[in-house]
């Protein structure tokens, strides 16, 4: 065993140790959440990645992402979490994938060699294929809430998606997967009531290459636009973009007065980074401890 990993054996034993160096978790979205939930992964002795993300690194990720410093701003998010890998374990093995997840192109990953799915994106659209995908494998996947205009993470919880309550971006999932069948997720959701932006959002695409129209944003109140609730009605999904679906990491956030973005721009969230850092990091706990029996 590697030293590195010795205080870890210490409390998963070194069976658990040599289950993570074997296990291959996919994780969908590197953001403020997901990033997090590599990096834990990894320093646990993950020994097989599979990353999926469009953007690239922004400024404006520096506020809180832990792949974004002022080096790696224009690289491809992906390719950044690859090195920070390969920095803290560089046996690990890391494929990368540089796209959007969405049904029109998830046929072309492969389920079947996986051990665990991360779902740390940030549209219903695609968090629906995901989850629909990894139980059709029968690949266990866990789901990351909306995290920002959030500020409390000590309001975090692992729960069922049945059980969770307050979350806006939860209320639709329990709505879209009970028009789908599907009787249970674990979950990482927020009971903090978002929080009103005290500045305007920027005009950013946050270095995202996705379109995306205005009805990504959640109305006053936490629900949905007309068109974006007429889109997801029972057995429906949101149009193939995912443009009316508000972001499952830190975009899906939603909160008191705010509007929807100028077309070909997503709603743009308050953010800080010990919410999504916190959910990050849980997340990377319920997937080592399943991993390991635990």
């Amino acid at each position: 065993m590697k030293e590195q990993f010795t205080r870890t054996a210490m409390l998963l034993g070194e069976d658990g140790v040599e289950r993570l160096e074997r296990a291959r978790v996919a994780v969908f979205g590197i953001g403020g959440v997901g990033g997090y939930v590599a990096e834990a992964l990894a320093r646990s002795g993950v020994g097989h990645f599979l990353l999926v993300d469009s953007d690239r690194v922004a400024l404006s990720n520096l506020n809180r992402q832990i792949i974004a410093t002022l080096e790696t701003v224009g690289q491809y998010k992906t390719q950044a979490m690859k090195e920070r890998i390969l920095s803290i374990n560089p046996d690990a093995q890391v494929e990368t994938r540089e796209c959007f997840f969405l049904p029109e192109n998830a046929e072309e990953f492969d389920f079947t060699g996986l051990d665990y799915v991360v779902d740390a994106v940030d549209t219903v659209t695609a968090k629906l294929e995901l989850i629909l995908r990894a139980r059709r494998f029968g690949v266990p996947v866990i789901s990351s809430m909306g995290a920002g205009n959030k500020l409390d993470a000590s309001r975090l919880e692992v729960a069922d998606i049945y059980q969770t309550s307050v979350c806006p971006l939860a209320r639709v999932m329990r709505r879209e997967l009970k028009a789908r069948g599907v009787d249970r997720l674990k979950v990482v959701y927020s009971r903090e009531e978002a929080r009103k932006p005290a500045a305007p959002a920027p005009q950013a695409s946050d270095g995202d290459s996705r379109p995306v129209s205005g009805a990504a944003a959640l109305s006053a109140g936490g629900s949905f636009p007309v068109s974006g609730a007429a889109a997801l009605s029972a057995g429906g999904s949101f149009p193939a973009s995912g443009a009316a679906a508000p972001s499952g990491g830190e975009a899906g956030a939603s909160g008191p007065e705010r509007e929807a973005p100028a077309p070909g721009r997503r709603a743009v969230p308050g953010s800080v980074v010990f919410v999504p850092a916190a959910a990050g990091l849980i997340l990377a706990g319920e997937v080592v401890k399943d991993l390991c029996g635990i």
